[in-house]
C-alpha cells in the first residue's frame, strides 16, 4: 500500500489513525451520552434539541480552531512540536469526560474537557495534514500525493471504525465513563507511535517565516480573536436586547456565526494583498471552501439526525443466535418493557413542561417500543433478575462505524480507478472531483428519503440496510471530496502560509458543522422526515453546481501554478 510513498507516510498514517480512534470514538457516542436518561448511567439526560445544540457547537469549534494552530505552527512551533502538543490536550480532555457526571450534575468538568479537546485538534488536525503535503514536495513524490492523501484518509477511518466497537463494549459492559477514558489512552498511543517516527517526518517539518508583507502572528491574533470574542458576544446578546431568543436557531448558533466573521474577513485580506502571483490560488481555494461547507452541514448528519434514525426507527434487533457472542463483545444493547422515569415530549420531541418550568415525566417502558406493534413487545425476560419481556439490540454507535468501513473498503478501489483514469488522460481535475463528490453526497439523502417511505415516516421500524445503503453512497461522495480537498489545500498554498490555508479549509468545515446542528436541531419540527433530507438533497445539488460553473477558472489557475488541471 505505501509502495512508491515516503517512508514517513506510515508514520502520519498510524499516528492519525489512533488520533481518529478517540476523535470519533468520543463523537460517534457523544449524543447518545447527553441524551441517555438511565438512572443506572452517568449519562447526562438532555433532550435531543440541546443535545444537537452541544454537538454542533462543539463540532464547529474544533474545526475552527486549527486557525490558530495552523497559524502558530507555520511561524513559530513547527509542526511537530504542535502535534504534541495538541495530543496531550486531547487526551486530557477525554480523560475530563470520563469523570462521571451523571443527571443534574456539575456541567464544568464536561465544559473544560470540550475545551481541551477543541484547543487540543486545532494543534493538532491542520499540521498532521501538512506534513502528509510537504512530504510529496520532491519531483519523485509529487505526482502521487492525491493518492497519498486518499492513503493517509484510510487510515482516518480505521481508527474511526475500531474504536465503535470499543465504545460499546465499554459503555454496555462498564459506564460512559470507560469509553471517554479508552478515547484518551488511544490519543497517547498515536503520540508515542508519531514520537519513534520524527526521523522520517523532521525533513517535512520547516517553519515558514514571515516575509516582507505578511502581518505578523501577535498582530494576526489581537486583530482576528479579539474582534472573534467581541462579535460572538454580539451574537450572543443582541437577539435579547432585540427582544428575541435568537437570530438563528439558538444562542450558540448566533454567536458562533457572528464569531466567524472577522475570521473570515480575515482570510478575504490575505487573498486582497496577496502578491499578484498568489491571488490565483489562494482565491480559487477560498471559493472552494465556501462552497464545500454545504458537504460538511449534511456529512455530519451522522452523529445528529442518522443516529437518532438508527436509534429510534430502525430495527436493531440482535438474531437470537448472534446474542450469546455479541453481548461477550459489548454489541448488545438490553431494553425491557419494566417501567421507568421517562421524559414526556411532543409530537416534535421536545420535552414537556409543567407550570413551574419543570420536564413532565411518566413511568413507561423504553422509548425503543414507542413506534412497534403491540402485538410485537416481547414477553420474555431480556436479561437475569428482570420479570418483564424485553429485547436484546445492536448498540446504535456501531452504526457510526458502517461509515469508515466503506472507506476502508473502497478507498484502494476509487484510488485505482483514478489511476486507470489518470493513464489514459481521462482523471477530472481535483476540483472537478470535489464537485463529483457533493453531487453523489446529495444522492445518499435520496436514500433516505425512500427510507421514510419504507417506515411508513417514522411509524415503523425499518431495516437497518437502508442506513447501510446510505453510508454506502455518502462514502463514495466523501472520498471523491475530502482528501481531494486536503491535497488541493496543499498543492496551491503559497508555502508560506499552508498551514494556515489548511487551517482554512477547517474553517470551512467549522460552519459547515455548525450547520449541521442547526439542521439537526430541526429535525423535530418535521412531520414529514422526507422534506429534512430532501433539503438536504438540494443544498447538495446546488453546491455542486456552483463548483461546476467555477471549473474553468480553477482548471486555469491549477494549470498556471501547478502545470495540471
Amino acid at each position: 500500500m505505501f509502495k512508491n510513498h515516503p517512508k514517513g507516510l506510515p508514520v502520519l498514517f498510524f499516528t492519525e489513525m489512533w488520533e481518529r480512534f478517540g476523535f470519533y470514538l468520543m463523537l460517534g457516542i457523544f449524543v447518545l451520552y447527553m441524551t441517555d436518561q438511565n438512572p443506572d448511567k452517568t449519562g447526562l439526560g438532555l433532550d435531543s434539541a440541546q443535545a444537537a445544540d452541544i454537538y454542533g457547537t462543539y463540532l464547529a469549534l474544533v474545526y475552527l480552531t486549527p486557525f490558530a494552530g495552523g497559524l502558530l505552527a507555520d511561524r513559530v512551533l513547527g509542526y511537530r512540536k504542535s502535534i504534541f502538543i495538541g495530543g496531550v490536550l486531547m487526551a486530557l480532555g477525554y480523560l475530563g469526560l470520563a469523570v462521571p457526571i451523571g443527571q443534574g450534575g456539575s456541567m464544568s468538568i464536561f465544559w473544560g474537557s470540550l475545551a481541551l479537546i477543541c484547543v487540543g485538534n486545532g494543534f493538532v488536525k491542520p499540521n498532521i495534514s501538512t506534513l502528509v503535503g510537504n512530504l510529496y514536495d520532491t519531483d519523485r513524490y509529487r505526482p502521487h500525493k492525491d493518492a497519498g492523501f486518499s492513503i493517509f484518509y484510510m487510515g482516518i477511518n480505521i481508527g474511526a471504525f475500531i474504536c465503535n466497537f470499543v465504545a460499546a463494549y465499554l459503555r454496555n459492559k462498564f459506564d460512559w465513563g470507560y469509553a471517554f477514558a479508552a478515547a484518551g489512552i488511544g490519543m497517547l498511543i498515536g503520540l508515542v507511535w508519531f514520537a519513534f517516527g520524527q526521523k522520517h517526518t523532521k525533513d517535512a517539518d520547516v517553519l515558514r517565516p514571515v516575509q516582507e508583507g505578511d502581518m505578523p502572528t501577535g498582530k494576526i491574533l489581537g486583530v482576528v480573536f479579539i474582534p472573534a470574542f467581541v462579535f460572538g458576544a454580539i451574537g450572543w446578546f443582541l437577539p435579547g436586547l432585540l427582544g428575541m431568543d435568537n437570530f438563528i436557531g439558538s444562542q450558540s448558533n448566533d454567536a458562533f456565526l457572528f464569531a466567524c466573521v472577522p475570521v473570515t474577513f480575515y482570510y478575504i485580506s490575505l487573498w486582497a494583498k496577496a502578491p499578484k502571483k498568489e491571488k490565483g490560488p489562494i482565491g480559487a481555494l477560498l471559493s472552494i471552501m465556501g462552497v464545500v461547507i454545504v458537504f460538511w452541514a449534511v456529512f455530519h448528519q451522522n452523529g445528529t439526525a442518522l443516529t437518532i434514525w438508527a436509534r429510534d426507527y430502525t430495527d436493531r434487533e440482535m438474531p437470537a443466535a448472534a446474542v450469546e457472542v455479541a453481548d461477550a463483545l459489548g454489541m448488545v444493547e438490553r431494553v425491557d418493557l419494566e417501567p421507568r422515569e421517562i421524559v414526556v415530549t411532543d409530537t416534535h420531541g421536545v420535552p414537556m413542561l409543567d407550570p413551574v418550568g419543570e420536564k413532565i415525566t411518566k413511568l413507561g417502558p423504553d422509548t425503543y417500543f414507542d413506534n412497534m406493534p403491540k402485538e410485537d413487545w416481547p414477553t420474555g425476560p431480556v436479561k437475569e433478575g428482570s420479570e418483564h419481556g424485553g429485547l436484546n439490540l445492536i448498540s446504535t454507535e456501531l452504526f457510526q462505524s458502517i461509515n469508515p468501513f466503506w472507506i476502508v473498503v473502497l478507498t484502494p478501489a476509487v484510488v485505482a480507478v483514478f489511476a486507470w483514469l489518470r493513464r489514459r488522460k481521462l482523471e477530472p481535475s481535483t476540483p472537478g472531483k470535489i464537485s463529483l463528490g457533493l453531487f453523489i453526497t446529495g444522492l445518499s439523502t435520496l436514500v433516505m428519503v425512500l427510507a421514510v417511505f419504507a417506515g411508513d415516516n417514522g411509524a415503523e421500524k425499518i431495516s437497518g440496510y437502508w442506513l447501510v445503503t446510505t453510508y454506502l453512497v455518502v462514502t463514495v461522495g466523501e472520498l471523491c471530496l475530502s482528501p481531494m480537498g486536503l491535497s488541493l489545500v496543499s498543492k496551491l498554498s503559497p508555502p508560506r502560509i499552508t498551514a494556515l490555508m489548511m487551517g482554512g479549509w477547517f474553517l470551512s468545515t467549522a460552519i459547515g458543522n455548525k450547520l449541521s446542528g442547526l439542521l439537526a436541531g430541526l429535525w423535530g419540527t418535521y412531520d414529514d422526515k422526507s422534506t429534512f433530507f430532501l433539503i438536504n438533497f438540494a443544498a447538495c445539488v446546488v453546491a455542486a453546481g456552483a463548483i461546476f460553473a467555477m471549473l474553468p477558472r480553477l482548471k486555469r489557475v491549477m494549470r498556471e501554478h501547478l502545470g495540471e488541471g
